[in-house]
């Protein structure tokens, strides 16, 4: 009688556990939701709708008809040197700016990591460049690049490896570069703090134990700190590379795309199609389709890394 009634109780027991568990589900829903509208409404809904206007030939004007078009705004792309051309620029740009800003900021992380005077003052330095807009550093560095009275030109005439003032943002050969620079440095500060935090996580054993082994300091850190620093290293590039790809307001301010679309990354022409030329429809087109490319570039990276990390 003791069995059976123990088999009697547990059922009802697992079904007051289950509708607990079910009543804090609801619970933490409604907790969430004051958080989830405001993503669903300003994130997801307009994603949504841009992907809903790349199938159509939406454009400007007040008496301007929407028609469903199908793929036919792809295949437009597929076609469309401009865009071809704004790409290969988008993947310089981003590809340069990443790999650059990593290598600089592991250099000031391992840097700011060490017993220094003034360390943590020199911490708060290195995010200036992250606390101010884009459009400030925008204007500030075209004050930098100014031809005649920017002080870049003005201190390498004066160190004399310049007899002449260059305009920096309006060379075709020089523009791209400039920019890449200013993308450098604007993106170097949460990559260098990121990396911060991943050195003081590798544990020191490992260090006194590998120069107790008699390895060098080089040794040390290709063999103790590159590999703890994996994870972060492949976070970090993988999201830097996601924001660099996707740049606009810092380009747009500093160069708008000139000369002679050098610099036209693709959010630009995006912008260009959407707001210059009315064409609305093409140029979510192009939002769809570069997010679909840089979704896949970057799957491709993050299993690359992953599979060698194991």
């Amino acid at each position: 009688m003791t069995l059976t009634a123990d088999r009697t109780r547990k059922p009802a027991a697992d079904h007051r556990g289950a509708g607990k568990r079910s009543r804090q589900g609801r619970e933490t829903f409604v907790l969430m939701l004051p958080a989830l509208v405001p993503v669903l409404i300003f994130s997801v809904g307009p994603l949504l709708y841009g992907i809903f206007l790349a199938f159509t030939d939406a454009r400007s004007g007040r008496n301007a008809v929407t028609s469903f078009v199908g793929l036919s705004n792809f295949g437009d792309l597929m076609t469309d040197a401009d865009f071809w051309a704004s790409f290969r620029i988008g993947l310089i740009w981003a590809v340069s700016v990443t790999v650059l800003q990593f290598l600089a900021s592991l250099g000031l992380a391992l840097l700011l990591n060490e017993d220094l005077r003034f360390r943590s003052f020199t911490r708060v330095l290195v995010l200036v460049p992250w606390a101010m807009p884009p459009v400030v550093i925008g204007l500030m560095w075209r004050l930098v690049y100014h031809p005649n009275a920017g002080i870049l030109n003005s201190v390498l005439t004066d160190v004399g490896l310049l007899d002449h003032n260059i305009d920096w943002l309006n060379d075709f050969s020089i523009a791209l570069p400039a920019v890449i620079v200013v993308g450098i440095w604007t993106g170097m500060p949460q990559t260098t703090v990121v990396l911060l935090a991943g050195l003081q996580g590798v544990p020191k054993e490992l260090y006194e134990a590998g120069h107790m082994d008699g390895a060098s300091t080089f040794r040390r850190f290709w063999s103790i700190t590159l590999p703890q620093l994996r994870p972060v290293i492949v976070t970090i590039t993988s999201l830097d590379f996601v924001w660099n790809i996707n740049q606009f307001g810092l380009v747009y301010v500093l160069t708008q795309g000139g000369p002679g679309g050098q610099t036209r990354l693709p959010m630009l022409f995006a912008y260009e199609e959407a707001f210059r030329y009315g064409f609305f429809g093409y140029a979510a087109t192009l939002g769809v389709a570069f997010v679909i490319v840089v979704l896949a570039v970057l799957g491709l990276y993050i299993w690359r890394q992953m599979r060698e990390a194991n």
